[in-house]
């Protein structure tokens, strides 16, 4: 009887992304802000008036993560005075929409328990 071969190399989580996942998740307001993005609500001060609970400190580190990451572009505009706003990037739709399915995810598992 022939020996059964395993040709499967060990599979490992991806790196990279899953770090993204647990910074995303591990930072309250960034679903938030993508609700935010989502409604229209482009600029930090707007979003810090519309979100009880947000400091402009807390809302700038979020928004630079999420920057570094590519999921928020930052347009800052050459104007007196100074005007930023974010957007979602093309990449973070797609991620944005991973997010959507984990929580999907999660509200099964929560039914079943």
């Amino acid at each position: 009887m022939k020996s059964l071969e395993n040709n499967f190399s060990r599979k490992s989580s991806p790196a990279k992304s899953a770090r993204m996942v647990e910074t995303i998740y591990g930072c309250k307001w960034s679903l938030t802000v993508y609700q935010l993005l989502e409604s229209g609500i482009n600029r930090p001060g707007e979003m810090v008036r519309n979100v009880e609970g947000l400091s402009t400190k807390v809302l700038n580190a979020c928004l630079k993560k999420n920057v570094d990451f590519g999921i928020v572009e930052r347009i800052a505009y050459n104007e007196i005075p100074p005007r930023v706003e974010y957007k979602v990037t093309p990449f973070g739709k797609k991620f944005t929409r991973i997010l959507d399915d984990l929580e999907k995810l999660q509200d099964e598992i929560t039914c079943d328990i």
